[in-house]
């Protein structure tokens, strides 16, 4: 089973984040880089990342469908290798399923799949997010200790890059959501600026007329906004703040 070369993962965990539009774009490009580096050419390895906020999953990564199927059997019953290692911070490494008494009903489930060793590795993260690296193989002992250490390897290697892709995810949609803001804003400006024109009142009276309106009609704010906009505009008004 090959190992990855250590002093090359770094440059391939950057690489990977720049080329990745989002955290569930980069994880699934890693997990497939997992997949196959410790993949033998007779000795296949799926590989699954979990990602979890608040100890809830937010992003599940996949090599294959396989490896998300196995993922949704540990999450269906809420335990398993993979929630195991990213709660504990410790690898759990399942050499033969049908002798595991940890996960009974999970390791009877992926047993019949086909599948007869488990590697769950943590990848440290901080705050409220945690995560796990899971590889899965279809023969007892697929993971020896030399392979089970390149693992934890390749898991440090990959957290920095983790927790930068979900930084650069994070701050593009706090990015988005204040463009978003900002181009509601102006609509509604726009439109109370109407609603002072045609009615001899000021400003806040003419806000309280677009809430009352939005109340009265169960319509947002932004949307009541944007009908009187485009009542006299006849189209939408228009923002240019850029995203």
């Amino acid at each position: 089973m090959a190992s990855p070369n250590s002093t090359q993962l770094p440059g391939l965990f950057i690489e990977l984040v720049l080329e990745s539009p989002d955290v569930q774009d980069f994880l699934n490009r890693s997990a497939v880089l997992a997949a196959r580096e410790f993949s033998g050419p007779d000795s296949p390895v799926s590989c699954a990342v979990t990602l979890l906020y608040k100890s809830r999953p937010r992003v599940v990564a996949s090599s294959s469908a396989e490896a998300t199927r196995m993922d949704e059997i540990q999450y269906s019953y809420g335990d398993g290798p993979c929630l195991t290692a990213a709660h504990s911070g410790e690898t759990v490494l399942v050499k033969d399923l049908a002798a595991e008494n940890r996960w009974p009903d999970y390791t009877s489930e992926v047993s019949r799949h086909g599948l007869h060793s488990v590697l769950a590795v943590p990848i440290a993260l901080s705050g409220d997010y945690l995560s796990a690296l899971n590889l899965y193989a279809d023969r007892e002992n697929a993971f020896p200790d030399p392979t089970v250490h390149a693992a934890e390897s390749f898991a440090r290697h990959a957290a920095a890059a983790v927790r930068l892709a979900i930084r650069i995810t994070d701050t593009t949609s706090r990015a988005e959501d204040l463009v978003a803001a900002m181009r509601s804003r102006t609509t509604i400006d726009i439109a109370i600026g109407i609603i002072m024109g045609q009615s001899r009142c000021s400003q806040q009276q003419a806000f309280d007329v677009l809430r009352a309106a939005s109340s009265h009609r169960n319509m947002k704010l932004r949307e009541v906004a944007e009908s009187v906009v485009a009542s006299v505009n006849g189209s939408p008004a228009e923002t240019h703040f850029e995203g």
